[in-house]
């Protein structure tokens, strides 16, 4: 350096980062200050990056000064990182922060923005202490929630991407800055869904319903299964009583089976149920998870959204055999199991019951009084064949029915549906 004597400007102290730099500095004329002076070993030794970065703080002191809160500044994005944008605002800088770019979401600012690119920011806040500018894009911008309810009602469909899957749910973006949760338990009408990544990835696109939309909160709720349709919509007319249907076993209890009519609906075979010819002590001993079973539908509740099966009423019993082979007015054999004065149980074959109607006692005929003028060999014939025929002849229908006893009976009604037998003495 020729400052009138030669000076010494180590590199360090030059302001420049290498040799190339320093070599353009030849014979130009820059400010610098002396930092070392020995006149007897005439030594002189300046420093010009001391100079540097006075006026640099001057500069920042200035421009600090002169930026407020809430004013819109226009700056050169000079790095990014992966939390924010740095952005010189004329020799300070001021942080944009990822969450500030955009009201829909941004991974990282390197997607949407690039080193030298212009921009206009918010200053939202200044730290004097600190030297902290923040920066807000998106603040320029009208909040999208502001017409949100001009455009979203609930019940709508809408479509959107997944951003963020949780445990408990799933983000989805119905459009820049709007964002609605999907709970599990609105993810599928057929499964219990633990973890939410088990039905939807980030970045997959999806339909979902709005469930609910609550303003001040900014919140939606939605719902990806009412998107499919409610399977139990038309289910009282799918799945009448009496219906046969076919299913897979989709899980197993003490007291009975579920079984998967269609995606979404799953009726339920009581241990009682399953087979008519067995008695079953756990469902277990004759079904497994998974296989496919017939069964018949025995009620529907919709508003409970229950199904109640029968495998066994599909299958013909030895009664179901019986009525088929019989008629009303056929004379059949029969063993009285239990008689009481009004009803008797008769057991027509192994398994096959039927009811006995008995009316009551049928009272003896008077005899006519005894006149004086009476023919007294026909009453003595008369008591004879009383004494013959027992006192009891004229019994009733309820006393000649006895536990054990083998009679004929008269079928009266067969009831195929309600499987039932009624039969009268023959």
């Amino acid at each position: 350096m020729d400052i009138g004597v030669r000076a010494f400007m180590p590199a360090s102290r030059s302001g420049v980062r290498d040799a190339a730099e320093m070599e353009k500095m030849v014979e130009q004329e820059i400010s610098c200050r002396i930092i070392k002076l020995d006149i007897a070993e005439e030594d002189v030794v300046v420093d010009r990056r001391a100079v540097a970065e006075d006026e640099e703080r001057m500069v920042k002191e200035r421009r600090y000064s002169e930026i407020r809160e809430g004013d819109v500044v226009r700056g050169e994005i000079r790095s990014l990182a992966d939390y924010g944008a740095f952005v010189d605002l004329g020799g300070v800088d001021g942080l944009l922060h990822v969450g500030e770019i955009s009201w829909s979401r941004v991974n990282k600012p390197a997607d949407v923005l690039s080193v030298g690119q212009q921009v206009e920011a918010k200053v939202l806040k200044i730290d004097s202490d600190k030297h902290r500018i923040s920066l807000s894009m998106k603040q320029l911008q009208p909040h999208p929630w502001e017409s949100l309810s001009d455009k979203y009602k609930i019940g709508d469909r809408a479509r959107g991407v997944v951003t963020r899957v949780m445990e408990f749910g799933a983000f989805v973006e119905l459009e820049p800055g709007i964002e609605g949760l999907i709970h599990v338990s609105e993810m599928s009408w057929a499964k219990k869904v633990r973890i939410a990544s088990d039905v939807v990835k980030p970045g997959e696109v999806v339909d979902a319903v709005i469930l609910g939309i609550n303003l001040p909160e900014r919140r939606i709720s939605l719902g990806l299964k009412q998107a499919l349709g409610d399977p139990w919509k038309d289910a009282a007319q799918r799945f009448a009583p009496g219906t046969a249907v076919e299913g897979p076993v989709t899980s197993i209890t003490n007291f009975g089976a579920f079984v998967q009519l269609v995606e979404g609906v799953e009726g339920m075979i009581h241990v009682s149920e399953i087979s008519a010819e067995k008695r079953i002590n756990h469902p277990r001993d004759v079904l497994k998870v998974g296989q496919v079973v017939r069964a018949q539908v025995l009620a529907i509740d919709k508003e409970k959204r229950q199904l109640r099966l029968s495998m066994k009423q599909l299958v013909p019993s030895s009664l179901d055999e019986y009525i088929a082979e019989h008629k009303e007015g056929d004379m059949v054999t029969g063993r009285v199991i239990e008689a009481s004065t009004q009803e008797a149980r008769v057991e027509l074959g192994e398994g096959i019951r039927a009811t006995c109607r008995v009316s009551g006692a049928v009272a003896p005929k008077q005899e006519s009084q005894v006149t004086g003028g009476a023919d007294l060999s026909a009453l003595t014939s008369m008591l004879s064949a009383r004494w013959k025929g027992g006192a009891t002849s004229s019994r009733s229908q309820s006393d000649a029915l006895a536990s054990g006893q083998i009679r004929s009976f008269r079928i009266t009604k067969l009831d195929p549906d309600a499987k039932q037998i009624a039969v009268e003495i023959g």
